[in-house]
């Protein structure tokens, strides 16, 4: 049986963004350490979501 699916609600529910996890630490102003350790948990690229949940940052105050 098959079914009719309107393309843009497969757009927008099917994709996520992807970032190349170098750009997304330069991005996010990360320092090396944590660049190294976000590619060594997802590789060179990783989703928006598990990026921005995993990207541990240092304070700026101090």
């Amino acid at each position: 049986m098959s079914e009719h699916v309107e393309t843009p609600k497969v757009e927008m529910e099917g994709t996520r963004k992807v970032w190349d996890v170098s750009e997304f630490a330069r991005r996010f102003r990360l320092d090396k350490e944590e660049e190294a350790r976000l590619l060594k948990l997802f590789g060179p690229f990783a989703t928006e979501c598990e990026l921005m949940n995993n990207a541990q940052r240092a304070p700026r105050w101090r």
